[in-house]
Order: structure tokens, then C-alpha cells, then sequence
């Protein structure tokens, strides 16, 4: 068996960037219910889950302002908002590759199970994963990002010591050390770690090609 049979991908900011896509929802969001923001609305608020995100923007948790603001959000971009999504340039090289060689993809990611798949047939990638989780796609809501980790990994048997996280950001590298994956950080996207944010055993690439090779090493 390869070293790392099984390659678990984070979504935003790692495979996509999503965040002019996310960012003009949000504007829209706030505008159609007439609120401004109590932070500004850039690419450092991208990559929470989304009601996170909103009380993080609304500058409050009443249920009914941050109801109101997914709503219109979900409107926004779960219709026509997501289609402006852009692949990094060479994921989807690095994708059929790693399906080509026998390796068993899957998708762990904070975003919205819907938009997750809307996004993967957008660009065509759905036929390259085996699962696709997201912290929604169980009732109660998963908690954190490791805990999805974790029911993927017990849900479909897949054993930690040939396993890897793929992530952008420290959130993906500390719930890859939860579940006692490796970690290896994608350097190109918004969520980008640098040289001082990253522990001393994880791994870092500036480019999907670099981290094919990585992967596909036995």
C-alpha cells in the first residue's frame, strides 16, 4: 500500500478560491437586510462556517439578525453566487492524478454540504472523491473541523498511519494532529501559513504539482 493511500482535502482556500464568490454573498447578505457589518467584509473572514462567520460580521448572536443574514446569503450564493468559484491553477491536474494512481480522495471541509457539491460538479471534480463531509451533514451539527475528521476516517475504515490532511490554514494542520494524520499545508491559497506558523512536522507546499509528487511517492 502507498505511504499515504488516503489523501483528505480541506476545500476553500486549498483546492478553490472561493472568496470573491463568498465575499460578494456576504455583501449581498448584509445589504438586502439592510445591516452593516461591524467588521470588514475581506479575505480574513473567509473559511469559518458560515454562521460563525455571520455572528463574527453582525457583531452578534441573536438568532433572528443571523437567521435573517444566512437566508440571504444562502440565496445569494447557493444560486448563481458559487459558479464564480475558480480552481487553483494545477489542482485539477494534481486531482486526476492522484485518482489515476489508485489513491482514495475525500473532502473535509467547513462549508455547507450543498454548495460543496454544487461547487464540485461546477468544475467537474465529484467523480475524483470517495465522500465528501462537511460539519452539516450530520444532525446534531459536527462540532469542529477534527471531529468531521475523525467520523470520516471511523465511517470508511480509514487507517491514520497512511492517511494526510490537506489544508491552508493552522485549524487544518491542528485537526490533522487530533486525529494523528500527517499534515501538509497548501501555501498557494488565502488561508496560506507562514514559515513561523507552521509546527516542526508538518509539511509545506507552494504548488499542487510539488505536492503531487509528494503524495505520490511510495
Amino acid at each position: 500500500m502507498p505511504h499515504f493511500q488516503y489523501v483528505l482535502f480541506d476545500l476553500d482556500g486549498t483546492l478553490i478560491d472561493s472568496a470573491p464568490a463568498i465575499l460578494a454573498s456576504y455583501r449581498q447578505a448584509f445589504a438586502a437586510a439592510g445591516r452593516a457589518p461591524a467588521v470588514t467584509i475581506d479575505e480574513s473572514i473567509v473559511g469559518p462556517p458560515l454562521i460563525e462567520t455571520l455572528q463574527i460580521l453582525a457583531g452578534t448572536k441573536d438568532p433572528q439578525v443571523i437567521d435573517e443574514l444566512a437566508g440571504h446569503f444562502k440565496a445569494s450564493y447557493d444560486t448563481t453566487g458559487y459558479r464564480e468559484t475558480a480552481a487553483y491553477a494545477g489542482v485539477g491536474e494534481m486531482l486526476a492524478r492522484l485518482a489515476a494512481s489508485g489513491r482514495t480522495l475525500a473532502i473535509a471541509t467547513n462549508k455547507r454540504l450543498h454548495p460543496t457539491r454544487l461547487i464540485l460538479d461546477h468544475l467537474g471534480w465529484s467523480g475524483y472523491f470517495r465522500t465528501v463531509y462537511a460539519l452539516d451533514l450530520f444532525e446534531p451539527r459536527l462540532p469542529t473541523k477534527a471531529a468531521m475528521i475523525a467520523r470520516l476516517m471511523a465511517d470508511h475504515d480509514i487507517p491514520e498511519d497512511v492517511s494526510v490532511y490537506v489544508g491552508d490554514r493552522s485549524e487544518d494542520g491542528e485537526s490533522a494532529d487530533a486525529n494523528r494524520l500527517s499534515f501538509f499545508a497548501a501555501t498557494w491559497g488565502y488561508g496560506s501559513l507562514e514559515a513561523g506558523e507552521l509546527a516542526a512536522h508538518w509539511r509545506a507546499f507552494a504548488s499542487p504539482a510539488a505536492l503531487t509528487e509528494a503524495l505520490l511517492q511510495d
